[in-house]
């Protein structure tokens, strides 16, 4: 049983059908749009079978590291060890020197702008005790929220038998981020960070360039392709839009600024549109998780990424302006810029404890453009000379 791309299969589920046919290449991707209050659905395309989250996973990690700053059994300004565990992930990581310490907050930013996969291992460590333990606490958060059809093994969505989620419940997450720690909301949505002389970019390039947008998360690995949970808010009203399966980084990021831009141009048709229910209500599809490895990294592709780049580079060029051109009505105000709309300054990060930072700047800047200069001696003769010399005689 084969369904074309855009039929909405939830919409079925919903209707009592059991769907267990496997995802297809013509229609492996799956796609959620949601308002952050109530969790109304407003557009489900195979919102409820099975995926890889990649690093999306960081989302569980943030919520239940603050779940327990929360029940405070560690503060923001806890220390926590970079192991050698957490030294020896790949691919997208910090690379501390194994032994450095640094707070909970820092570590929270390093994870939601770089992904550092290390950082998230030093998180897990550092609050659950380890790897197993805290993927214990993030699977009884997820069954405590009603996520269904999540199973959690590490904290950073590296490839791993058995850890996958769905749209349906990284839509229950988002909303939960945002409705139970609005405190610690500025955590989803930093445009960059500072550390020592290096500045690293969010991979969520909606941050800055979509207007309203204010989280959340990227992820890839080859099985799953390029995912992301974006959020943004115009006129108080505040929708949460998940790709999952995408074929690029900026095709994830065109395809959550068109969910979210219909969701907003909409919401006075709303009534017009058959009720989804709300996120919670979706009926999980039971059917394995769709392998997106030989369309995602196969040799087709010009330029195949790998599991050792995590993130795409998806900064968008001067010549690349994603206008949302396919809305009615057009709405030229709403796009998602090739250029930030606002740059803010990078917030700083750094290891070691709050009150005495350690310094020590690991990541000397290194400009492409840049000459490597060389000592000159004093007693050394310029090569033309020598050679002029050398010719004379």
């Amino acid at each position: 049983m084969t369904f074309a791309r855009g039929l909405n299969l939830s919409w079925l589920c919903l209707c009592g059908v059991i769907l267990l046919a496997p995802l297809t290449r013509a229609n492996a991707e799956a796609k959620l749009l949601i308002e952050a209050s109530t969790g109304k659905v407003l557009q489900a395309e195979n919102a409820t079978y099975p995926w890889y989250p990649a690093s999306v996973t960081k989302l569980m990690t943030l919520y239940t590291v603050l779940k327990a700053v929360q029940d405070r059994q560690v503060t923001l300004n806890t220390l926590i060890n970079y192991s050698a565990n957490a030294a020896a992930q790949q691919p997208t990581k910090m690379g501390f020197k194994i032994g450095t310490t640094l707070t909970i907050d820092n570590a929270i930013k390093m994870m939601m702008v770089k992904s550092a996969n290390d950082i998230a291992v030093a998180l897990a460590e550092g609050v659950g005790g380890s790897i197993e333990n805290f993927a214990d606490m993030m699977n009884a958060n997820a069954r405590a929220l009603g996520m269904t059809q999540s199973n959690f093994v590490n904290p950073n969505g590296l490839p791993a038998e058995n850890h996958y989620t769905s749209a349906r419940d990284l839509g229950i997450l988002a909303r939960a981020l945002v409705t139970q720690f609005p405190q610690y909301d500025s955590y989803l949505h930093i445009s960059s960070m500072r550390y020592g002389h290096r500045i690293y970019h969010n991979y969520n390039t909606l941050i800055d360039r979509y207007p309203g947008a204010d989280g959340m998360k990227t992820g890839f690995i080859c099985a799953s392709g390029y995912n992301l949970v974006a959020s943004a808010t115009r006129n108080g009203r505040r929708l949460i839009a998940i790709v999952l399966g995408s074929y690029s980084g900026r095709a994830r990021a065109q395809e959550a600024a068109q969910l979210l831009e219909s969701g907003f141009n909409n919401s006075a048709l709303s009534w017009l549109t058959p009720s989804l229910g709300t996120v919670d209500q979706l009926k999980p599809v039971d059917a394995a998780p769709p392998n997106l490895r030989d369309e995602m990294c196969g040799g087709h592709r010009r330029k195949p990424p790998s599991e050792n780049n995590d993130e795409e580079d998806t900064q968008a060029t001067g010549d690349q302006n994603y206008q949302l051109s396919a809305l009615k009505p057009p709405n030229t105000k709403y796009m998602l810029s090739a250029t930030p709309i606002i740059s803010p300054d990078p917030i700083v990060v750094f290891t070691g404890p709050a009150d005495h930072p350690d310094t020590v700047e690991q990541f000397p800047v290194v400009h492409p453009k840049a000459k490597k200069k060389t000592a000159k001696s004093p007693h050394a003769k310029p090569v033309k000379k020598a050679k002029a010399a050398a010719n004379a005689k």
